[in-house]
């Protein structure tokens, strides 16, 4: 697993996070003051970077949460076959297939560059690079 640790008092807007071990975008979080007999709490709402699904945690500002190493890098089309595509890593040259996100259908076509992300282990394509060459 490429994870860190940090403090969930120390998460921002727009980081990352593990939330039951889906990495997701904070989409907001706030961390209320601790009370006479507790401890600050942190409230984290985040979003699925792959499903969209909305997740919330509630829990102390001291506690150590997850966050996932996000790897970005370029790849090359080779391909497109349905709503997949076959793509070559533009600096190790190892050729696989993404899976293409229904915000770029159409849009990806053979010998154009796209970028995609490597969070714990998967590749998930994210965006294109530039126009044919």
């Amino acid at each position: 697993m490429s994870t860190k640790v940090t403090g969930a008092g120390n998460i921002k807007e727009n980081s990352y996070i593990l939330i039951d071990g889906i990495a997701c975008k904070v989409a907001s979080a706030e961390t209320s003051k601790s009370g006479k007999h507790g401890h600050a709490k942190a409230r984290i709402v985040a979003i699925g970077i792959m499903d969209n699904k909305k997740r919330e945690i509630v829990l102390p500002a001291h506690d150590n949460v997850e966050v996932p190493i996000i790897e970005k890098k370029s790849a090359s089309v080779l391909s497109v076959t349905g709503d997949s595509a076959n793509v070559m890593d533009d600096e190790t040259f190892e050729t696989f297939d993404l899976k293409i996100p229904e915000e770029l259908a159409g849009q990806v076509v053979a010998n154009c560059k796209v970028i995609y992300w490597t969070i714990l282990g998967e590749k998930y394509m994210k965006q294109i690079k530039g126009g044919t060459e």
